[in-house]
């Protein structure tokens, strides 16, 4: 971005503002409301406060909070002074905690009332929601602190399927291009635009969606926790035009057929969907529920930037599920694939990290010849949009057949009774592995585990159909909105070995 070199001088840019930047929905009877000239200076008082401290560049500060302002005005005030910012995941066990506390070397912490027990006992804790805290604000000017080429501006922890949460060391200059590719011009006379931010800010969803949208001039509702009904009343009352969010949070949303029956979202003009795959039948529901709506489908990782795919170059349309074609600024290859168009999608990109924060033997896993192996199995077609196929961490063999769950979830979620699918491997003494699926019926419907095994055999392969099916009304999701698979995992291994089919722990 060429008229800023610190990530958290995104208040600065000079158009408009003058206008509302980021309405808390804490306490919905009263709201609270700053413009972006207001918030950069809550901005500035803390990075002052910062400094009033002895905090000092390349000092890691920490989040532990709920999504609020105090939240965001936190985190840019810590990289204006040069410190770097280190949103951390509350929903966390506390050993976890302590872990990510010592491995990024946080010396201070900020945190909100509910939190505040979380923070690792020697560390000076700021909280929000004290008196203290207007008391360690510090009023005044701050000279925005000039990081060099590879200067940290942010850690954000990464957890995959086991071990604990990997710390991603991220640049000023590397976050800065990636927004530059969602920045747009701002006119004095272009009307309001109201998004509503409940992801936790700790993920980057949430975090990079919301400096986008301040950076763009949106106003920012944000909400401190995921609702599917409050989230739905929240768009229809302050008609946000642009929605973002991952899919388990949609696939609640559309089962609030009542409420969505009394709203009006035909002003929904934009939704976003990112941070895991999306099934067909998702895809056709949120249309439904946002008829006027351009739907995309959002990929990136916090590895490499939040930002891979976009539209045709010749303008060629986009087809149902498709991740996009890859941005011009995009390095990309894939790897390991039966053809040179399938295969674990490999990124170079200015946004890349040098590697995680203290796992050098991780890093060298990941990180090959300078490009980044992503995990993700995708697809290319013959015009060269690309498509998600799974995991390659995901994909199990079972009798000597690759399987990835996300293929059998799409199949499942095309049966009419099925809303949403989720599908794991269990241990299996003669298979290997074998399929499980736990699904949530579609309302006013009834599933048989028999007619849904059938189904499968019918119109998916022999090996792939789930020897086992569970009905649920919900599905157990982790701090980040996702589907908790660890937990689906395990209780998977259980069936299979209460039916005498394992006999081993769990895979």
């Amino acid at each position: 971005m060429a008229d800023l070199v610190n990530l958290g001088d995104i208040l600065r840019l000079p158009a408009l503002g003058h206008r509302a930047a980021y309405v808390d929905l804490r306490n919905p009877d009263q709201p609270r409301e700053l413009t972006a000239f207001q918030l950069d200076v809550l901005t500035v008082s803390i990075a002052r406060g910062l400094v009033n401290r002895g905090i000092g560049a390349g000092d890691r500060v920490g989040i532990v909070s709920a999504n609020r302002m105090e939240f965001f005005a936190a985190y840019s005030g810590a990289m204006r002074m040069g410190a770097v910012a280190v949103p951390v995941n509350f929903k966390l066990p506390p050993a976890t905690l302590v872990h990510i506390f010592r491995d990024s070397e946080i010396k201070l912490a900020f945190t909100d009332q509910a939190r505040a027990p979380l923070i690792p006992g020697g560390i000076p804790a700021i909280n929000f929601d004290e008196e203290s805290f207007e008391a360690f604000q510090s009023p005044g000017s701050q000279q925005t602190f000039v990081p060099g080429e590879r200067e940290l501006a942010e850690i954000l922890y990464t957890s995959g399927s086991g071990g604990p949460p990997k710390g991603v060391p991220l640049t000023h200059r590397g976050q800065l291009w990636a927004l530059e590719i969602h920045r747009e011009p701002l006119h004095a006379d272009q009307a309001l635009v109201y998004t509503p931010v409940v992801a936790p800010l700790y993920h980057m969803n949430g975090l990079f969606f919301t400096t986008v949208a301040l950076m763009n001039r949106m106003t920012v509702i944000s909400l401190p926790h995921f609702d599917p009904r409050a989230y739905l009343e929240t768009v229809a009352r302050w008609r946000c035009t642009v929605l973002s969010g991952i899919p388990t949070m949609f696939a609640m949303m559309v089962r609030e057929r009542e409420l969505i029956s009394r709203l009006d979202f035909g002003f929904v003009r934009a939704v976003t969907i990112g941070s895991a795959p999306l099934t067909d039948t998702l895809l056709g529901q949120v249309q439904k529920l946002f008829p006027n709506a351009d739907v995309r489908i959002g990929f990136g990782t916090t590895e490499v930037g939040p930002s891979v795919f976009g539209p045709h170059p010749d303008g060629l349309p986009k087809p149902p599920l498709s991740l996009g074609y890859p941005l011009g600024s995009i390095e990309w290859r894939l790897a390991d694939g039966p053809t040179s168009d399938e295969g674990v999608l490999a990124l170079r990109t200015p946004a890349l990290m040098d590697g995680y924060l203290n796992l050098p033997k991780v890093t060298a896993q990941k990180m090959q010849d300078g490009w980044y192996m992503t995990g993700d199995v995708l697809r290319r077609d013959s015009n060269g949009f690309f498509f998600f196929v799974g995991r390659a961490d995901d994909m199990f063999v079972c009798g000597g057949e690759n399987i990835y769950p996300g293929e059998i979830e799409k199949l499942l979620e095309k049966h009419a009774g099925v809303a949403q699918a989720a599908v794991v491997p269990a241990p299996d003494d003669i298979k290997g592995q074998v399929p499980v699926a736990f699904l949530i019926p579609r309302p006013g419907t009834r599933l048989d585990a028999d007619e849904i095994k059938q189904y499968a055999l019918e119109y998916g392969p022999a090996y792939a159909y789930p020897r086992f099916v569970v009905i649920r009304d919900e599905l157990p999701v982790s701090g980040t909105h996702k589907i908790d698979r660890v937990s689906l995992i395990a209780e998977a291994a259980e069936l299979s070995r209460s039916a005498r089919r394992a006999s081993g722990i769990s895979c």
